[in-house]
């Protein structure tokens, strides 16, 4: 049975972005296939939450290889895409000023696979902000269902 939703999506506007992808970018050193976050739609300083999305399309550099004739975003990639998330929380929540390495994952379920197209939502909220440590439950959601789940461990480094 899927865990309830870190957000419940009904009650939130997820139309506008509260952050772009060149905001985002200007705060992550990411570059390239590696900026894989399209914007913020979701902010609440008060969790300290955020929500994400991709938008997975059929052109993506992963699609050809992975897996030729049936195109599944690798769940490493969705791991990727909640470990940049939550360090832009310790960014911008947690006033974090060092590079937020991807320090670990635990209890970390897949449930469903993600074909192009759709729209991948990434809800995080942070469970600890200290200045050399990250953590952040995270959540890939499609029209409501749970993709995957996850704890983020992000390690801050000078």
């Amino acid at each position: 049975m899927p865990p309830p939703l870190l957000f419940d999506p009904s009650q939130l506007d997820l139309t506008r972005d509260s952050m772009t992808k060149e905001q985002i970018y200007e705060l992550l050193p990411h570059r390239h296939e590696f900026s894989v976050l399209d914007g913020i739609c979701h902010d609440d300083p008060e969790l300290p939450g955020m929500i994400a999305y991709c938008n997975v399309t059929p052109d993506a550099w992963w699609v050809r290889g992975h897996v030729p004739g049936m195109p599944l975003l690798p769940g490493v990639i969705m791991l990727e895409m909640a470990a940049q998330l939550s360090a832009i929380q310790a960014k911008v929540h947690g006033k974090i000023e060092s590079f937020i390495a991807f320090g670990g994952v635990e209890d970390c379920k897949f449930r469903e696979t993600v074909v192009p197209p759709a729209r991948l939502y990434i809800m995080s909220v942070g469970r600890g902000m200290r200045k050399r440590r990250v953590i952040a439950d995270a959540q890939g959601v499609i029209d409501g269902r749970v993709i995957f789940e996850a704890r983020i461990i992000g390690l801050a480094i000078n």
